[in-house]
């Protein structure tokens, strides 16, 4: 089924005929292909443009939107969401700045956020297009894609055109879509997933939004910013669970202050619609039970893979509720067929589908046995919730050093110390290492801080190379930058392993220098 986005203005207008323009012709394709891949959000373009510009025939198939969720229902336009949450917070509280006007605040004029949101993503969505990929040399399918055999792909669409696919090798890239919880009542409401939330043209009065989790976290703050009451339902006794604890909590405070109402350590029992036709959630704790009402509810409990319709058995592929099983290297049961993204990932990330999808193609075309192929379960991946502050993270927390019995250390320089951010007036936050004790080579690292998608980018990068805290701390970083904290780290480090014994040598080096 071809999706449409909501409202039908010049803007999304723009954005359908670039990702899945409604005179395109499929194709009758005369050869097999090198490689089809089904699904073209961020891991099947990246595999599509990358097999096409090394020479290899591909056939590219879509069923809906290209781009997939990130350009249309995900990262981008929340981040254009979330940047306008934070240009009004910016704004009402300029006093602390020093900076007055005339209006005593700001105010969000969501339907205005709403369509810059929707210009921007049209503006972005040429990169992402049927005719972008075509002059690229990728043949082009829409319809919908399902296995005939282990060597066929059928792709069927009344408006498009069929096409029979034969293949050398296989990638099927589908992706993920938001999972709902088995709520009693949930199917009999209007609620809201990351698919249908940026259709909204007028801001909800009031929103409830189940799951704490990136996705609740990200949307909870900037709705409240742009004047929602918002409150947040999580089950667990915290927000974002696969994070430092510490750094989450700076992340809980913020979102609080931001007006967000968060409710921990709860159960939605049931929903249901109020006779004058608000959303109501009944909800209970350890030690009481209550009814919450809302003029709009999303639903933000994480996702599930997209596997419907493509006939697998025929193909031979094995899968679970979870997604595809794939080996080391991103191939699945048949040989043939390798898989990437969200659809086989634990690692549901843009970044993360685009560099499984790098690793596909080396795999699955220029790979010679063994010879030449790449791991994709060995990926260093970093990960950024984009609340504010950001929180950032890469490799082993503390507690999962732990828990795993690996020696370790942890060094914390916290932003209030940090010159920079000091200046800036944002100093929430601090910059966490966890360090192997020996070497002070770098284990894990988390950034909690209004800047910590960009800083966890440089330990990743000392991550990768195998750089330790003492090396990342003795290259010069310019002041004053909040970048400055991480070779702080490094000073804490070198003043750690000033032992007495290394005290003791430095004096006698001292009193022979000055001694002469």
């Amino acid at each position: 089924m071809e999706k449409t986005l909501q409202p039908n203005d010049i803007h999304n207008q723009t954005l359908v005929q670039h990702v899945h323009p409604q005179n395109w012709k499929n194709k009758t394709p005369s050869l097999p292909y090198h490689l089809v891949v089904i699904g073209a959000g961020t891991a099947g373009l990246v595999t599509a443009a990358g097999a096409a510009g090394l020479g290899a025939r591909v056939a590219l198939v879509e069923r809906n939107l290209m781009g997939g969720d990130c350009l249309n229902v995900g990262c981008v336009p929340s981040k254009a969401l979330i940047a306008s949450g934070r240009i009004a917070r910016t704004l009402n509280a300029a006093s602390e700045w020093g900076i007055t006007s005339a209006a005593t605040s700001a105010t969000a004029n969501f339907g205005e956020v709403m369509q810059r949101m929707r210009r921007l993503r049209a503006e972005i969505s040429p990169h992402d297009s049927a005719d972008r990929f075509a002059a690229l040399g990728v043949d082009v399918f829409l319809g919908n894609a399902s296995f005939r055999n282990e060597r066929t792909i059928q792709v069927e669409s009344d408006q498009h055109g069929s096409a029979t696919l034969s293949f050398h090798k296989a990638v099927i890239a589908t992706g993920a879509r938001a999972a709902v919880p088995d709520i009693p009542g949930i199917q009999d409401v209007p609620f809201l997933t990351n698919e249908n939330l940026f259709e909204l043209t007028n801001r909800p009065d009031q929103l409830a939004i189940i799951g704490g989790g990136p996705i609740g976290c990200e949307m909870a703050q900037a709705f409240s910013q742009l004047g929602t009451d918002v409150t947040l339902f999580q089950r667990s006794e915290r927000i974002l669970p696969r994070d430092d604890i510490d750094a989450a909590n700076v992340v809980l405070r913020r979102m609080e202050q931001d007006g967000v109402q968060v409710r921990l350590r709860c159960s939605i029992n049931r929903v249901e619609l109020s006779d004058s036709g608000r959303i109501r959630l009944h909800v209970s704790t350890a030690s009481q039970n209550s009814v919450c009402e809302a003029s709009h509810l999303l639903v933000a409990t994480g996702r599930t893979p997209n596997l419907n319709g493509l006939n697998l058995e025929a193909a031979s592929v094995v899968y679970s509720s979870a997604g595809l099983t794939v080996d080391a290297y991103a191939r699945t049961s048949n040989h043939r067929i390798f898989a990437a993204g969200d659809v086989c990932s634990s690692w549901q990330f843009t970044h993360a589908a685009d560099f499984q999808a790098r690793a596909v193609i080396q795999n699955a075309l220029f790979a010679i046995g063994p010879l030449g192929r790449k791991r994709t379960d060995r990926l260093l991946i970093p990960r950024t919730t984009y609340t504010s502050p950001e929180l950032a993270s890469i490799g082993l927390s503390a507690d999962q050093a732990d828990s795993q019995g690996i020696s370790h250390v942890v060094l914390q320089q916290d932003f209030s110390g940090v010159d920079r951010a000091i200046l800036d007036g944002d100093t929430d936050g601090f910059v966490k290492v966890i360090l192997d004790p020996k070497s002070g080579q770098i284990l894990g690292a988390t950034v909690v801080g209004s800047d910590a998608g960009n800083l966890i980018s440089e330990l990743t990068l000392a991550m990768q190379n195998k750089l330790t805290i003492a090396q990342v701390g003795n290259t010069i970083h310019p002041y004053p930058t909040t970048a400055d904290a991480i070779r702080k780290l490094g000073d804490q480090w070198n003043r750690k392993r000033l032992t007495p014994q290394n005290q003791r040598l430095l004096a006698l080096l001292l009193r022979w220098n000055v001694g002469r």
